[in-house]
């Protein structure tokens, strides 16, 4: 491999390097909504998993203790799947045409 072409591919690694920082720190300022019991209970979450708000309509608090726990689990997990959607969907578009091996998936 010549000099130049290992340059421009070093170039390339720290370019890549950076957009995959910059794409992880904006993950941290989007947020999802996750949603159970047609949305009697919601949770709100960044992409990278810090709950910001868990909101219960007043309806279910005088409602089964057992319920309402299943309810916020189902928030919670919903939340979870929306912020990998949107977390995958961003770090897919910086690696795309990026050959990784098999079974590889960015963020790592």
């Amino acid at each position: 491999m010549m000099k130049g072409q290992l340059a421009g591919l070093m170039k390339q690694a720290q370019a890549m390097q950076d957009n995959l920082k910059r794409a992880q720190e904006e993950l941290g300022n989007i947020e999802v909504e996750g949603q159970s019991g047609a949305g009697l209970v919601k949770v709100t979450m960044t992409c990278k998993h810090d709950v910001k708000r868990v909101t219960i309509d007043p309806s279910l608090l005088a409602d089964d203790k057992d319920m309402l726990e299943d309810l916020v689990a189902a928030a919670f997990n919903d939340a979870v799947r929306r912020a990998e959607e949107v977390s995958q969907e961003k770090m897919g578009k910086l690696t795309a045409g990026m050959p990784l091996p098999p079974g590889m998936k960015f963020p790592f």
